[in-house]
């Protein structure tokens, strides 16, 4: 399987709006949603024309504190060795299914191509090359080792130690709409890991449908 990267939305709390009340507050001010014409569909309310103004300008002056009164929660799963460069961001909470307390549903992640280092830097990877090495066998003997060790008795929190970078790993990562933004804006750069990337661009995506003006002024204006 290839297809293991994942990104599910769990949860959210504000939208857009939150954002604009939240600057709005120090004016004494708060602003409302707008109907597109009478009586219509409550999916179809909207910010008005100031409103969306007022965000395009917090995310171009770099007034982030508004944005922090929106949340999201997403459940991701990928291998250990993207979660190690995704957790690095600040602000983001992350819980991740601890392998001292469970021994179940050992997965490990397999490309669907492997990609060719990059000549013209330390890091990154351009192309795709064979190899006849056998990443599968790497991955099958390990598990069978860290099956024998448990079997032999011992603890899940050692036994662990032979399981390789390619274990599929999963956690919950929440964080404000700021702290979002910030990360995939990093990450969704065509020069970060591939892997990494998908993880990213699957937030993205779902982060653009939550909170769409505020999404698009924050990636056209952050940093």
């Amino acid at each position: 399987m290839t297809n293991q990267i994942t990104a599910t939305y769990v949860d959210h709390m504000g939208s857009d709006l939150s954002v604009v009340n939240a600057a709005r507050v120090s004016f004494g001010k708060k602003s409302a949603l707008e109907e597109p014409f009478e009586d219509c569909d409550v999916s179809l309310l909207r910010l008005n024309k100031g409103d969306t103004k007022l965000i395009q300008y917090l995310a171009s002056h770099g007034h982030t504190s508004p944005f922090g009164h929106a949340f999201a929660s997403f459940h991701c799963k990928c291998p250990l060795y993207v979660h190690a460069q995704l957790v690095k961001h600040k602000f983001l909470r992350v819980n991740t299914i601890s392998r001292r307390y469970t021994t179940e549903n050992i997965e490990f992640y397999t490309p669907a191509v492997w990609r060719g280092k990059s000549a013209d830097k330390k890091q990154g990877s351009e192309g795709v090359v064979h190899t006849n090495a056998d990443p599968d066998f790497v991955n099958h003997t390990a598990l069978r080792t860290y099956n024998e060790m448990l079997a032999d008795g011992v603890a899940p929190e050692q036994a662990r130690m032979v399981l390789p970078q390619s274990l599929l790993t999963e956690f919950y990562w929440s964080g404000s709409l700021d702290a979002f933004a910030s990360m995939c804006k990093l990450r969704c750069e065509p020069d970060t890991q591939v892997e990494t990337q998908d993880v990213a661009w699957k937030i993205y995506h779902q982060m653009e449908d939550l909170f769409p003006v505020s999404w698009v002024a924050l990636m056209e204006e952050m940093y």
